[in-house]
């Protein structure tokens, strides 16, 4: 079964005792709308996930069977330690890289799309990560690390990152010299020029401090949150398109052929002169970016996004606990619609158009989907 069916439950846990702690300082660390964008995009990446993770690991699979230089012990347990290390490592240039590179960042900017920083936005991951992200991983398999170590050990860095994204942990002295904490990540998920493009690490925040890219959470300026080209929605699914849009487009109005490669792998924000020149985009303004995206609900619409939005979480946390179990024409149809939902609950917070017509549309396919899963699950 998916370890990640285990962890949501302490994940819930740990956020309930964050806005506790917060409630009880005087402090607002949740929204409503903001809370249900962070967790339908983490929904809707591991549904996803049930199908590409196995381009992943079928990519490390071979480069281990005919690449791997010599094959390191599983039982050693500095096999695991230096594993974790390696990878630790290996994540700093990825995550930089996705930083760096408009093609990297496209997957990766839904991490960063919340305007607020809370446990929840942890678990706000991209659906695209297996596209290229796989890449920089595959010196572990060259190296001889079993596939064991590889998915562990990838499971651990990632964990370990969930704890890092609060505000209701401060500065923690020696603690944040040497290893990744909330005042470092604070930092990195900030939009202010000081904090751009900083502290990658994903356990050890001394990669950063050795390749240049650390910098210190200023108490005289604090961090603002998001991207510096507002989403302006909840929406899972335009958080994982959005820049791949604007990447696509910018590509097809330029007139230049180099250009049209360059705008993938330049940084993120570079446009061609010519493009840039026919469609301007405004220059970023931090104060603009204080006045979060907030459309307001009414008591009904809240209560409503949260009873519909746990029913949603439960039924998706099921179709990855059955997913290998089940037969795939089930698993796909539990999938689909379980992220279907996100999107239309999401809509519902935008206040989109006809945002209620898509809902009832969901609600009505349940009267499909229901007696289907009935049956796939007696038969099993």
């Amino acid at each position: 079964m998916n370890p990640i069916v285990y962890a949501i439950p302490v994940f819930f846990a740990l956020m309930l005792i964050e806005f506790g702690v917060a409630h009880a300082r005087g402090r607002r660390a949740y929204r409503i709308n903001d809370t249900l964008g962070s967790l339908s995009a983490g929904v809707t990446s591991q549904i996803t996930e049930i199908a590409t993770k196995l381009v992943v690991i079928g990519i490390y699979a071979f480069c281990f069977e005919h690449l791997r230089v010599t094959t390191l012990p599983v039982d050693a347990w500095w096999t695991w330690l230096l594993g974790l290390l390696l990878y630790d490592f290996l994540y700093y240039w990825h995550h930089r890289m996705g930083h760096e590179v408009g093609i990297l960042w496209a997957s990766h900017v839904v991490h960063h799309s919340s305007e607020e920083f809370n446990l929840s936005t942890a678990l706000r991951q991209t659906s695209t990560r297996f596209l290229l992200g796989w890449i920089f991983y595959l010196p572990m398999a060259v190296l001889g690390f079993p596939m064991i170590v590889f998915i562990v050990v990838g499971l651990i860095d990632l964990l370990y990152q969930y704890w890092i994204h609060t505000e209701q942990v401060g500065k923690l002295g020696w603690f944040d010299r040497v290893f990744a904490s909330p005042s470092n990540h604070r930092v990195h998920h900030a939009v202010n020029d000081k904090y751009l493009d900083r502290n990658y690490g994903g356990i050890l925040i001394l990669w950063d401090r050795m390749f240049g890219t650390f910098i210190d959470e200023d108490d005289n300026e604090p961090c603002v949150y998001g991207t510096r080209s507002r989403l302006g929605t909840f929406s899972p699914w335009w958080a994982n398109l959005e820049v791949f849009s604007a990447l696509a487009k910018d590509a097809w109005h330029t007139r230049s052929w180099m250009d049209k490669l360059r705008v993938f792998l330049k940084p993120p924000g570079w446009r061609p002169a010519d493009v840039a020149a026919r469609f301007p985009k405004p220059d970023f303004d931090l104060e603009a970016a204080k006045r979060k995206y907030d459309p307001p609900l009414t008591r009904f619409e809240s209560i409503y996004l949260l009873v519909q939005f746990v029913i949603v979480l439960a039924a998706g946390t099921h179709c990855l606990a059955v997913a290998e179990q089940w037969p795939w024409p089930a698993v796909l149809a539990y999938g689909t619609w379980v992220a279907f939902s996100t999107w239309s609950l999401c809509r519902l917070a935008d206040h989109g158009r006809q945002a209620w017509a898509l809902e009832f549309l969901r609600l009505g396919s349940l009267l499909a989907l229901v007696p289907f899963l009935w049956r796939v699950a007696a038969a099993g």
